[in-house]
């Protein structure tokens, strides 16, 4: 291959990788559309996360999931409930929504030691998980002390954190098997 056609090869590659972070950012907020609004709505948000990462891989992915967060940022209506705004970020549940970079950094990281192992990558994903849901529970008690009072932490795990496990659990299972079927063709 001569130098002229390795550039051309390198070019369109960051043209596909540019258009797959950018479908995926789509992605992530048409499912964030897709809610049932409670203290932190139920979405199918984390199921976008955990497909982008698995099917894009840590760096493209978690690239992917910044690009949507900083949508979010700058007024583009891309969260749940079609809303927008640096005001969702630092409200209660920004936290959640900057926990899902949390994923994709935990995913990186397992990528780069455990290289393709998928029971890694789900081990990273249902740790990244975990770390979401610290991070998001701790911004949440801090917002909401801040703006209505002391609150305990059993009270706020009941509200944000137990009745999101299982079906997180489930979009998580159900974006690995989708994946593992789309990969093929994108790869």
């Amino acid at each position: 291959m001569s130098n002229a056609e390795v550039v051309k090869t390198r070019e369109n590659s960051k043209v596909l990788d540019m258009v797959y972070i950018a479908i995926s950012a789509a992605l992530i907020a048409i499912c964030s559309w897709i809610s049932i609004p409670t203290a932190v709505p139920f979405t199918l948000q984390t199921f976008a996360v955990f497909f982008v990462l698995l099917l894009l891989g840590g760096e493209r992915g978690t690239i992917a999931t910044l690009v949507y967060v900083l949508l979010g940022a700058v007024g583009v209506p891309v969260f749940a409930g079609f809303s927008g705004g640096i005001g969702i970020l630092l409200g209660s549940t920004g936290g959640y929504i900057i926990g899902f970079l949390f994923v994709g950094l935990i995913y990186i990281l397992f990528e780069k030691i455990f290289k393709k192992n998928t029971v890694m990558k789900i081990v990273a994903l249902v740790l990244g998980l975990a770390v979401c849901y610290a991070f998001g529970t701790a911004w949440f008690m801090h917002v909401y002390i801040k703006n209505s009072g002391e609150v305990g932490l059993l009270t706020v795990l009941g509200w944000c954190v137990f009745p999101f496990i299982i079906p997180d659990l489930i979009k998580m299972a159900l974006a690995v098997v989708v994946a593992k079927r789309i990969e093929p063709v994108i790869k």
